[in-house]
């Protein structure tokens, strides 16, 4: 059984002109004047002129059917008649529709992107209105957006009106895509009805995850869209401070991992772009092996004012194809703050171990103050603060040390507890980036106050079952309390003292490259870590109109962005500051545009599904329009059948 429905039913105002075709075939002929030898043979037409009405009986004359008929037909094709494909036999169905970003590359090869050009989202919306065309009288429909998380785009409707508007919402998101909770959601909704229930699947096959999908014993098919196309993304970008080699100067470098998804070998054009800069700063092309990574290293020196802003890397094809997925041809960065890192050193004593550690890196710009200058003292907002013998809060800048806290107060959250006299170091988490290289073999302390260190990870170096340092960081913020005064021990004549004060170092130079939030991926959310005092700032993000976000104890919670771009927030008090925050895709899974085994567990196990064709309309349109042109030449046929020849010339008729 097959629906017919009409694509363009304003094509059916050709009709109207039936009625001056039939007035043309009753309207009477004014007849010309002309003098004859008698009128005996002309009675008739005598009569005819005598009439006193001007129009005479319609009799149905081969050349008025024949118009008539070639004039529905016209009408007919203009109006684009078109057949769909079977019935959808049941009395409840889902209908899952793929949205990741796999869906934006284009539906057939060899197809440049732009307006108008096909892609697998517009192919996927033409199949879903064709199955909602396809449903039996009485059947109703859910509409279930697949993304990175699910979405009920319409409820269960019998109205076909209703549900094609809420398909024609759907649109591609920049994000990595999961099925399985889609499904999962189809089926939660289908399995608490009666009667006959099935889930229909349209999707590219290009999935990001190989398990199976759970359908909970109800029937399903997937319906298949677009075709096999080659694809190269930027699948990993990493922004870093450095040093140029030969100048010695401050250099921004930006590692880039491309991966190429096609049979043959992609000659790319990489191209790296600064905010507020007009030309590119850095270029290479690169020939990348067919399905294989290449990384590649572009490199420039950042000025004063490029620190802090975006970023963007491209990539483009130097000859051949178009790639097929416009999305993850970019991707963004923050240009980092430079090399040396501030650090700010608040003690009351004469001279500091940590200090002269902290000196020694020939990366870090010191500052020492004492501890009452803290509250005064204007701090960089990236700097990493060391503090010894005391525990103020809050806390300027970002990362914080905190050495020889007072005992019985509360110190970023952890107790300090009464002192204890040698204790002996019995185990340290190595696994800690702070912890990193280095052992606290043969390390002896004179004395220590324990830390009331709680949840995991919490405890970094232990004596027993005392934690001696531990980890109180917080969202936006790395913080660690070493429970002892370092000149009360030995530690500071190993190595591993200077390689823990160097770790710590490394690790706020890492958070100050990555601005108010590391690394971002489209479908996940934000946390940035603002300044203290700030309560509430601004965000401008893509695809979104500006907005503002409260912060609480230092960050703020910015819900996932579906699109790739930059993220800027500012705010205005206790002073002026923005962050930018770069967002990308950085899938491998996703930009792998090639299609996938899909495999659905009805309930019986894991089986195959079968993967049909989308119900796509066959228009009739030529056919209509053939047929008419075949009528009206057959009209001029029998309109000219009966006339005789023209003689040529000199010759009679």
């Amino acid at each position: 059984m097959h629906a017919v429905e009409l694509l363009n039913i304003k094509g059916l105002l050709l009709l109207s002109a039936l009625v001056p075709l039939i007035v043309m075939y009753i309207l009477k002929i004014r007849r010309e004047r002309l003098r004859v030898p008698s009128t005996w043979l002309w009675a008739a037409a005598e009569r005819d002129l005598l009439a006193k009405h001007p129009f005479k009986k319609l009799v149905a004359q081969v050349p008025l059917v024949l118009q008539i008929l070639a004039l529905l037909l016209l009408a007919l094709a203009l109006s684009r008649p078109a057949a769909r494909g079977g019935t959808i036999v049941g009395d409840h169905v889902a209908i899952v529709v793929d949205t990741s970003a796999s869906m934006g590359a284009n539906a057939h090869p060899h197809e440049a992107p732009g307006p108008g050009v096909a892609t697998r989202m517009s192919e996927a919306i033409q199949a879903a209105n064709d199955v909602v065309g396809s449903l039996s009288p009485g059947t109703d429909a859910i509409i279930v957006e697949a993304a990175r998380e699910p979405r009920v785009v319409s409820p269960l409707d019998r109205d076909a009106r209703h549900l094609r508007a809420a398909i024609s919402t759907l649109g591609v998101r920049e994000v990595e895509g999961d099925l399985a909770p889609a499904v999962a959601l189809a089926a939660d909704r289908l399995r608490a009805l009666g009667g006959k229930k099935k889930i229909i699947i349209v999707t590219d096959g290009a999935l990001a995850s190989p398990d199976p999908i759970t359908a909970s014993g109800i029937s399903t098919e997937v319906v298949q869209v677009g075709e096999p196309v080659d694809n190269a993304a930027i699948v990993r970008i990493d922004v870093r401070a450095g040093v140029d080699p030969q100048t010695h100067r401050d250099q921004a470098q930006v590692f880039v991992m491309l991966e190429s998804y096609s049979a043959s070998p992609r000659d790319t054009f990489v191209t790296l772009s600064v905010a507020g800069r007009t030309d590119s700063v850095a270029s290479r092309r690169v020939l990348l092996p067919p399905n294989a990574k290449t990384p590649v290293v572009l490199s420039f020196e950042p000025t004063r004012q490029d620190e802090g802003n975006a970023l963007s890397v491209h990539i483009a094809p130097a000859a051949g194809g178009p790639d097929a997925l416009p999305i993850d041809d970019v991707a963004f960065g923050r240009v980092p703050g430079g090399r040396r890192i501030p650090v700010v050193l608040a003690s009351n004593a004469s001279s500091s171990w940590i200090g002269r550690a902290a000196a020694s890196d020939p990366d870090v710009d010191l500052q020492r103050i004492t501890v009452a200058e803290l509250a005064t003292v204007n701090i960089d907002p990236d700097a990493l603060v060391i503090v010894e013998g005391a525990c103020p809060e809050p806390f300027p800048g970002r990362d914080v040390l905190v050495a020889s806290p007072p005992p019985g107060k509360s110190c970023l959250g952890v107790d300090v507890q009464g002192p204890i006299d040698q204790p002996d170091l019995t185990s340290w988490d190595g696994g800690d980036a702070r912890l990193r290289f280095l052992t606290l073999d043969g390390v002896h302390l004179a004395k220590a106050t324990p830390l009331a260190a709680e949840g995991a990870g919490a405890s970094l170096v232990r004596a027993g079952k005392v934690t001696l340092i531990a980890d109180a960081s917080t969202p936006g913020r790395t913080a660690t309390i070493v429970g002892f005064d370092v000149g009360d021990s030995d530690w500071p004549l190993k190595a591993s003292f200077v390689l823990f004060v160097r770790n710590v170092i490394e690790l706020a130079q890492l958070h100050r490259s990555q601005g108010g939030a590391g690394p971002a991926r489209t479908g996940e959310p934000l946390r940035i870590a603002l300044p203290n005092g700030v309560t509430t700032a601004t965000v401008e993000e893509p695809g979104a109109p500006e907005h503002d976000i409260e912060s609480k104890a230092g960050f703020a919670v910015l819900p996932a962005t579906d699109h790739v771009g930059v993220v800027r927030v500012r705010w205005s008090s206790p002073h002026v500051g923005s962050v930018t925050i770069p967002v990308n895709l950085s899938s491998e899974a996703e930009s792998d545009v090639r299609a996938k085994p899909l495999v659905v567990d009805e309930g019986g196990g894991p089986q195959g599904v079968a993967v049909r064709a989308p119900d796509a309309h066959h228009e009739w349109t030529i056919y209509l329009a053939l047929l008419a042109t075949l009528i009206l030449a057959f009209d001029l046929y029998w309109y000219t059948r009966g006339r005789s020849r023209i003689a040529p010339a000199g010759k009679p008729a």
